[in-house]
């Protein structure tokens, strides 16, 4: 029983090479893959389940055709597709996941999340986050057409690059304050009914700084997900071990 765990894929038409690494890395690298945790911003953006650009069609079908097969895939929101709803689940076979959620691996309690959540030190995205998260929103953005949400997905990626540009390094990273609090806090939501307990393992993404990090003065630590690009990072865990690795799309 293997477990992989990826995240920040950014998929989109516009660079084929990412969603050819993904099906590659399915069908060539993961091959003993019984499970696999996709933890957010899988697209770049995501306009609403009724997208029918064919490009995003063609990774649902993908997607399906690996559940029919077996492998099951557990997807949890990120930044850029937080549009993800029950109607993608469905065509795909995914089981959506809350942010955070807790599962038993390897003998260790994982805590999986996106990560955004952990940025407050980025009050300006912190207030976006809170706007987009919210149903009534959301629910406004979905009632408009799809060429007008197209818009509006590409007017906030331009938004975003330029805020980011012009902010310091640290304060788009996580807040060691509220990383400390995940280890020991409880109360995520877990996919099995075990007890609540302090978690060993936190493992996110979205920051874009793949890193395994020890947590001082005991043998818990925070692995960190990196981005697609040349390329890819992953975690794998098996009955021992969870192991942060790197290849080559």
């Amino acid at each position: 029983m293997t477990t992989y765990f990826i995240s920040d894929l950014h998929l989109q038409a516009s660079h084929p090479e990412l969603s050819n690494g993904f099906y590659r890395f399915i069908e060539e690298t993961i091959t003993d893959a019984t499970s696999l945790y996709i933890l957010g911003d899988f697209f770049d953006a995501w306009i609403g389940d009724d997208e029918d650009d064919i490009f995003y069609l063609s990774v649902i079908n993908k997607l399906k055709s690996y559940t029919d097969n077996g492998l099951k895939i557990y997807f949890m929101h990120g930044n850029r597709d937080f549009l993800i709803g029950k109607a993608f689940a469905e065509k795909t076979g995914v089981t959506l996941l809350n942010d955070p959620t807790d599962i038993q691996i390897a003998g260790k309690k994982i805590r999986l999340m996106h990560g955004d959540s952990l940025c407050t030190t980025d009050i300006d995205y912190m207030q976006f986050r809170t706007q987009v998260r919210n149903p009534q929103w959301q629910q406004h953005i979905l009632s408009l057409p799809l060429e007008q949400r197209r818009v509006m997905a590409a007017q906030l990626r331009t938004q975003s690059q330029s805020m980011n540009s012009n902010k310091a390094e640290d304060i788009m990273d996580v807040n060691p304050t509220d990383v400390t609090a995940q280890f020991e806090e409880n109360g995520a939501q877990s996919t099995k009914n075990d007890t609540q307990s302090d978690i060993d393992i936190l493992l996110h993404g979205h920051t874009h700084r793949p890193a395994c990090h020890p947590v001082k003065s005991s043998n818990k630590e925070r692995i960190v997900l990196g981005d697609w690009g040349e390329s890819m990072y992953y975690a794998r865990a098996d009955q021992t071990t969870v192991t942060l690795l790197k290849h080559t799309i």
